[in-house]
């Protein structure tokens, strides 16, 4: 029975979940290697694969950090319903005013805990940092964010990659993408997850066609298996790497609907894309059945 899909307790723009089913159907490792992953973000992808080896990395200290945390078991399920019940009824107390405190305190201290109440007490819940570096995003306007259920839901999430961390061998690493796959053995998967091209861009989270092209450069002469997901199309354009770089690699599209935007018209459907540099075989691809247990959890995991 296929299992139902881990939510992480960081949210970021642009997250996999209802994508992780169909990912993990087109990927193709005897997972004797490490599971890379250049582009952190959420790390909803990485998380449901559950990869016995793996290195997470990020450009953004602060996700890297609060995984890190987790991973080497300072941040536990216990400690973050305890944060989470005394803040929560703090913001409750004060509104808006002491989430603009805790935003404060996270921009000179960095605290993962502030970082993790931040995110899910925010706008929209956006990861978004100005030119300093400084999490900018404003107040979601719900001082009472922070219910008994919602406090449970988060620590959950937490106790599900704890758990994982304490069975598998994971390192999260803050670098740059370059270094990332320079690491990469034949043996590894490399799953990429980019920030797409004129959207969710802010200080830790900007791509530029240079970097497009760089990315091409080094995934071209992986050692390894790759998937690179990124944008295809939309009801007003096309991905134009998509004919420029990416064409001789093996696609598969899918539509998706994207949640999470401040205006109801940055939220349109759009075809995402798997780019990879194998193809699976007929033999090895979802059967009809498995396919509908998979969009079942897709539907679910929200």
């Amino acid at each position: 029975m296929a299992r139902r899909i881990l939510i992480p307790p960081i949210k970021c723009q642009g997250i996999k979940s209802k994508l992780v089913p169909w990912i993990k159907a087109n990927i193709n490792w005897n997972k004797e290697g490490r599971w890379i992953e250049p582009f952190l973000g959420s790390g909803v992808v990485g998380f449901n694969v559950r990869p016995k080896h793996a290195l997470f990395c990020d450009n953004n200290p602060h996700i890297i950090e609060f995984y890190h945390e987790i991973n080497e078991g300072n941040l536990t399920p216990p400690v973050v319903r305890q944060f989470l019940e005394s803040e929560g009824k703090l913001l409750s107390k004060n509104g808006k005013d002491y989430y603009y405190e805790v935003r404060g305190r996270f921009n000179k201290e960095h605290n993962s805990l502030d970082f993790l109440f931040l995110n899910r007490s925010c706008f929209n819940g956006v990861i978004r940092f100005n030119s300093q570096g400084k999490f900018n995003v404003p107040f979601n306007h719900k001082p009472e964010r922070f219910s008994k259920a919602y406090i449970t839901k988060i620590v959950n999430q937490v106790r599900a990659v704890y758990k994982l961390c304490q069975m598998s061998e994971w390192e999260f690493v803050c670098q740059d993408f370059r270094k990332t796959l320079s690491q990469a053995e034949e043996i590894d998967f490399v799953y990429c997850d980019p920030p797409y091209i004129g959207r969710h861009t802010d200080y830790f989270n900007g791509w530029s066609p240079e970097q497009e092209s760089e990315l091409f450069r080094l995934l071209s002469i992986c050692p390894g298996r790759f998937i690179l997901s990124t944008w295809h199309s939309n009801e007003y354009r096309r991905n134009p790497y998509i004919d420029q770089l990416w064409a001789n690699f093996c696609i598969v599209t899918k539509d998706h609907f994207y949640h999470v935007g401040a205006k109801e018209t940055n939220r349109n459907p759009m075809l995402e894309a798997l780019v990879m540099n194998y193809q699976l075989q007929p033999e090895e691809k979802p059967k009809a059945e498995e396919l509908v247990q998979l969009q079942l959890l897709e539907t679910r995991g929200t």
